[in-house]
C-alpha cells in the first residue's frame, strides 16, 4: 500500500488532472497523468466504478493490487506527477501479480514517466 503522502486529497486536484492531463489507455485500465512541479513526490488515485463490479470487496481488492503495483515502481519515476488510474475491467482482481506489474510498468513507460534504465 502506498503512503498517505502519495494519495490525492480533495477533488480540485483530481479535476485538474482530468482537465489538463494526458491519457495512456490500456485494455483493462487507463492512466491519466499531469506533471506537478509544486510537489516533491508523485500522487496517485485509483478509480474503480460500480460498473466494473458490484461487490465493494472486489473493487477494493483491485484498488489495493494497483496501489501495490505502483508502489513497486516508485524508484523509477522521473518527476512528481499526479496520476489517476481508471479501471475498466474486473479481470485485474484475478490476474497474476507479475502480469499486473508488467501492465503498470508498460503504461508508465508509454507515458514517459519512468526513467530509462
Amino acid at each position: 500500500m502506498i503512503t498517505r503522502s502519495h494519495r490525492f486529497h480533495g477533488h480540485g486536484s483530481l479535476r485538474y488532472v482530468y482537465q489538463h492531463g494526458k491519457t495512456v489507455r490500456g485494455p483493462l485500465c487507463a492512466l491519466k497523468y499531469a506533471q506537478n512541479d509544486r510537489r516533491n513526490t508523485y500522487r496517485l488515485a485509483i478509480v474503480v466504478s460500480k460498473k466494473v463490479h458490484k461487490s465493494a470487496v472486489v473493487r477494493n481488492r483491485i484498488r489495493r493490487r494497483l496501489y501495490e503495483a505502483f508502489r513497486l515502481e516508485t524508484a523509477t519515476l522521473t518527476a512528481p506527477y499526479d496520476m489517476v488510474v481508471t479501471v475498466f475491467h474486473e479481470q485485474i482482481a484475478e490476474m497474476p501479480a507479475e502480469e499486473l506489474r508488467r501492465m503498470v510498468h508498460a503504461q508508465l513507460k508509454q507515458s514517459e514517466i519512468l526513467t530509462t534504465l
